[in-house]
């Protein structure tokens, strides 16, 4: 069955991108005017982030968002069978020095990053490109086919995975080594009532304590990474320092620099993150309280705070 599934693919990944992008294009027209798919969460989405814009912007952003988000998809195929050529013409590192100056002095790192297009090319590019053991967390996929065929792509160029569900012990291995663990770190905590809760666009938000808890436990240095589209299928990822020595932060400060640093990315670049994602799906409850790093608690708590 699973090759069944991949050979066809492969195929396809064949093609030239140009014309893999006439076929972007026919996918992007039935999936935002005749299927609708979760058009009703994306425009919910943009409501919330950005009530200030009117309905006629927030629908452009929308759009642009399909476009990237089926072009994120056709890309993704196409590194299939991509070389390292390809993924150099197609993927600028900026600032790359700043990870080369970790790795001179031994440091271990984590980038933190979010689910901004295009980052299955990120990733490709971090493996190609980094002089560190690169580590990708990745969340194991339900089919197994497709995940078999994810896990393949995602490790074409060097990536060693790492899945979210077993962390801990498919790290063991890499202990002692100096790693760079990227992580995308805007995912919906499973469990809300642990979770860091924070203001996300005004509104709030649960993120996943475990980046934060790594990073500090072993004084790992967090660089951020931001991607953006400087035309169609070229994408520049720019990392910038989060932290260099975060084991004598307090807990909490770096999920709260990180979500804002998300949030100046997502306003500068709108319709290059994941907004079909529910990500405000889990309700505040009172009883989240003590997990709040936002400057300032939600507004029904405030009198008892």
């Amino acid at each position: 069955m699973y090759y069944l599934i991949y050979g066809p693919i492969y195929l396809l990944s064949l093609l030239p991108l140009r014309f893999l992008y006439i076929l972007a294009d026919f996918i992007y027209v039935i999936l935002y005017y005749l299927i609708g798919y979760r058009k009703k969460v994306v425009l919910k989405n943009l409501l919330t982030a950005f009530p200030e814009k009117t309905e006629a912007e927030r629908k452009s952003i929308a759009k642009k968002f399909y476009k990237n988000f089926v072009d994120t998809f056709i890309e993704t195929i196409k590194l299939l069978s991509s070389d390292k050529t390809f993924l150099s013409k197609h993927v600028t590192i900026k600032n790359g020095e700043l990870l080369q100056s970790l790795y001179d002095r031994g440091q271990r790192v984590q980038v933190h990053m979010g689910h901004n297009f295009n980052w299955e090319y990120a990733n490709a590019a971090f493996a190609m490109s980094t002089p560190y053991t690169f580590l990708g967390v990745y969340m194991p996929i339900t089919n197994q086919n497709f995940d078999r065929m994810f896990r393949k792509l995602r490790s074409r160029f060097g990536t060693i995975l790492i899945p979210a569900t077993d962390m801990r012990k498919s790290m063991l291995p890499y202990r002692n080594e100096v790693y760079l663990l990227g992580l995308v770190a805007d995912q919906v905590p499973g469990d809300v009532q642990r979770a860091f809760w924070i203001d996300f666009f005004g509104n709030p938000a649960p993120f996943a304590r475990g980046p934060e808890r790594g990073a500090l436990a072993g004084n790992i240095s967090v660089v951020f990474a931001q991607i953006y589209k400087t035309r169609r299928g070229h994408y520049i990822t720019e990392f910038s320092l989060g932290v260099d020595s975060p084991a004598s932060m307090e807990e909490g400060e770096l999920t709260r620099k990180y979500v804002r640093f998300l949030e100046e990315v997502i306003r500068k670049y709108p319709d290059m993150w994941l907004w079909s994602h529910r990500r405000w799906k889990r309700e505040w409850k009172p009883e989240y309280i003590d997990n709040w790093i936002g400057e300032v608690p939600p507004a029904t708590h405030q009198a008892s705070v």
